[in-house]
């Protein structure tokens, strides 16, 4: 399965988890949603759109949900300014599409719930008490688990034997995590 289908898939896992709120069919329910990525990005639009495919396939349509998305375009301080923005929108819910959006909106609510997707080492960096059992307004998904890294370095190792410096690159400014 190519990255960008198991990404979307954890936006539409995101929108299953919406389903709880079913239970008030006669009201328009309101949902934030925090990118970190710039809208005209394939991998942003393919996550909006697997997101609305998996609400429209749950009963969510434009009859009973209001989605209000902000896409931050990797720029950290941008993110915390739309984080504010939504959670002073007063929604439902907040969906957080990666790691830095979570931290931004952790800062701006502890009250609104939010679920996250494509978020690395959400309980090692204080987000969730645990995947399992998550506490306070904050639950979703991880897309790496830590203990899987050493077991990736081994793959490596069999693939290509004479590896023998590994470098990992990240912007720390959209991705300190």
């Amino acid at each position: 399965m190519r990255r960008r289908e198991v990404i979307a898939g954890l936006s539409g896992a995101a929108a299953w988890q919406l389903a709880a709120l079913a239970q008030q069919p006669d009201r328009v329910r309101r949902v934030g949603f925090l990118h970190a990525l710039a809208e005209n990005d394939p991998e942003a639009q393919a996550r909006v759109a697997v997101f609305r495919g998996e609400l429209a396939r749950l009963g969510w349509t434009e009859r009973n949900v209001r989605i209000e998305q902000r896409f931050a375009e990797g720029d950290f301080d941008q993110m915390q300014a739309y984080a504010a923005e939504l959670v002073g929108s007063v929604p439902d819910v907040i969906v957080a599409n990666s790691t830095s959006a979570l931290a931004a909106l952790k800062q701006a609510t502890r009250t609104i719930p939010i679920i996250f997707s494509v978020v690395s080492d959400p309980a090692g960096q204080g987000f969730v008490a645990s995947l399992g059992r998550p506490g306070g307004n904050i639950t979703g998904f991880s897309f790496v688990e830590f203990p899987m890294l050493g077991k990736w370095v081994e793959m490596l190792k069999e693939i290509a034997p004479s590896v023998k410096r590994i470098t990992l690159v990240f912007n720390p400014q959209t991705a300190p995590y």
